[in-house]
């Protein structure tokens, strides 16, 4: 079952991965392109938890939670300069 379920799952993330790229290319205003580099940060994410299954090994899952905590941050510092204008008070 897992040996049908990684390739397809995989590939719908690369699906996305690719969608995320072209809106955040595209986008018509700033909100959607920031959306869109927070969808190809949890697109990355996935990614690399199925390569993390696919070869049996810990890194990925760890490589993949440096990259959540440092996207949070990210969503959240460009939310703030998008409401304010600026990031430091």
């Amino acid at each position: 079952m897992m040996a049908l379920a990684l390739p397809i799952a995989t590939a719908a993330f690369a699906l996305a991965l690719l969608l995320a790229m072209w809106r955040l290319l595209r986008g018509p205003s700033l909100p959607d392109r920031v959306l869109a580099l927070d969808t190809l940060y949890i697109d990355s994410l996935a990614l690399l938890v199925l390569a993390g299954l696919h070869y049996e090994t810990p890194l990925y899952f760890e490589v993949a939670l440096v990259i959540s905590m440092l996207g949070f941050v990210g969503t959240v510092v460009l939310s703030k300069y998008l409401s304010r204008g600026d990031i430091a008070e």
